[in-house]
């Protein structure tokens, strides 16, 4: 019976059982596609990365969801580079990753902190109701409006597009009450992979904002900390001037507190190498799964 390695790495912490947990698969290159999404599933975290040999770049990564192959996954990225430094001594220094966007830099830190070189971004302007979008978040639509007096409801994105929707304090960010099918059909109305919701109201005096990220339609009902969507947030707020001529060299995202696992997401905006996202690992969980045959729908055993 076939088995291969699996590992669950904590991504955008250093403490295991924070930030955001992805599954990373190290050795996947004989793995299809089905069997792919099978181990997915049954890891059941929000990604995982499955670690393949490319010939476009030093190595491929694939990410899927338990419903599906995304194209970009932030978090699943820190936490493979965190993995290989950590169990395969891979030393700090520059690196090329091909992704389904494209080749992506990857740099990796001394202190382990691993830097993703995200796409040029790409930022429009959506024509939403606040009212339509109050509804779906579960927020009062006056603290919508409240906080998007010089910063508008935009789709922003660096690899993945996140609707961006600004709200006015932390208590309106923690008493939201989604609604996920809702949600779902906003999302698709604006083609966005899923909203992020934030606040400058923020808990640390270092930290830039606090946000919150629900993608329903790619199985991900609220994700604890999303490296994607906060590159598309650097940016978006880079767009609309929102710290007008006095933007911060790197700014500190917080995000996951209100799913019992916090995280920090470091973003780097405007310098030569374009949006970067910064974040460091640790390894929660080692072990080998059964992999199904190709034909098998069956329940991975573990």
């Amino acid at each position: 019976m076939e088995t291969t390695r699996i590992v669950q790495v904590d991504a955008f912490t250093d403490e295991p059982l924070a930030g955001n947990p992805a599954g990373v698969v190290p050795d996947a290159d004989d793995l299809s596609t089905e069997q792919m999404q099978a181990i997915a599933d049954e890891m059941a975290v929000s990604e995982t990365a499955f670690l393949r040999s490319s010939d476009a770049g030093d190595r491929r990564i694939r990410y899927f969801t338990p419903a599906q192959e995304v194209d970009l996954c932030g978090h699943a990225t820190i936490g493979s580079f965190a993995y290989l430094r950590e169990r395969d001594g891979l030393e700090s220094g520059t690196t090329t990753l091909e992704t389904n966007v494209g080749v992506l830099e990857i740099e990796l830190d001394e202190d382990g902190t691993v830097w993703m070189t995200q796409e040029p971004p790409r930022i429009r302007e959506v024509e939403l109701s606040y009212d339509r979008v109050a509804d779906a978040l579960g927020v009062d639509a006056a603290a919508l409006e409240g906080a998007s007096d010089d910063i508008p409801l935009a789709v922003s994105s660096t690899g993945l597009p996140f609707l961006i929707v600004p709200i006015t304090y932390l208590s309106d960010l923690g008493s939201a009450e989604p609604d996920m099918n809702a949600i779902e059909t906003l999302t698709e109305s604006v083609d966005a992979a899923g909203v992020y919701l934030f606040t400058f109201d923020a808990l640390e005096r270092e930290s830039t904002l606090h946000g919150r990220m629900f993608a329903p339609g790619a199985g991900v009902p609220e994700d604890p900390v999303t490296g994607t969507a906060s590159g598309a947030a650097g940016a978006y707020l880079d767009r609309f001037g929102a710290f007008d001529d006095d933007f911060p060299d790197e700014l500190r995202l917080e995000q996951g507190h209100y799913v019992d696992r916090p995280g920090t997401v470091r973003v780097r905006v405007g310098d030569r190498e374009g949006v970067r996202v910064g974040g460091r690992g640790v390894v929660a969980l080692e072990g080998t799964l059964v992999v199904p045959e190709d034909d098998e729908d069956d329940i991975l055993e573990a």
